[in-house]
């Protein structure tokens, strides 16, 4: 519990520090790549405008605008960090009065409530994975979606050497110089390495009820898509 709880500070701490520079390094360090990213997992979702959608871990709202501009309507943001949902409400006045500062541990929302839940990049931050999975599933209705968008590492050697070269070494770097916090992208490096290592999502969404689960590698494997149905 101390250790969960721990993780919970340090995450909420570490995106509320980098939230002004969030959006502007996301694109930078990725090389604009993380637009497709983004509208592959929406299409792969079947996203459309009879969805009602959850973006857990929504940080500044990408994912969330992403949707709107395909014709989802009723959309709802969950996010730890209260500076980063504040910056989506300011991208999108929409979002105000449907964005909640909370964990996906304990969502806050009634039984069967939504068609869909997106989340992109957020998953390796829960502090307990099973448990947030077993709150999506509480959540969704029947016959519902979960889209989780998340970082991989390349299974080709080649690729994945200057990945991890540019990864462990240059991202940081130029995290640090931009948004002078230098701890923030080394834990984002870290956390993929472990997230790789010990993160089975397909079996953790399994234990949790989902069926139907469709893994899809995007980018030379830099990136999975995994999808899971209630």
């Amino acid at each position: 519990m101390k250790k969960a709880l721990n993780k919970k500070n340090k995450v909420k701490e570490l995106f509320d520090s980098i939230s002004y520079r969030y959006d502007f390094l996301n694109h930078l360090l990725s090389f604009g790549v993380d637009f497709y990213w983004r509208k592959k997992a929406i299409e792969l979702s079947k996203l459309n405008s009879n969805s009602i959608l959850l973006d857990v871990a929504c940080g500044t709202g990408d994912f969330s605008i992403v949707a709107k501009e395909i014709g989802v309507n009723k959309i709802f943001g969950l996010d730890l960090s209260f500076k980063m949902l504040k910056i989506f409400s300011k991208k999108a006045l929409w979002s105000i009065g449907n964005i909640v500062q909370s964990t996906a541990e304990d969502l806050p929302f009634k039984d069967n409530s939504f068609t869909n839940i997106i989340v992109a990049f957020g998953v390796r931050n829960f502090y307990d994975i099973q448990k947030s999975f077993q709150s999506f599933y509480r959540v969704l209705k029947s016959n519902g979606k979960v889209t989780i968008l998340e970082f991989g590492l390349p299974e080709k050697k080649v690729f994945r050497e200057v990945y991890l070269f540019y990864f462990n070494k240059l991202l940081p770097f130029i995290g640090k110089l931009i948004s002078k916090n230098y701890e923030a992208y080394k834990y984002l490096p870290e956390s993929v390495n472990e997230f790789d290592k010990n993160i089975n999502l397909p079996s953790l969404l399994t234990n949790s009820g989902f069926r139907k689960i469709e893994k899809h590698l995007l980018t030379f494997g830099l990136v999975q898509v995994v999808i899971a149905v209630k």
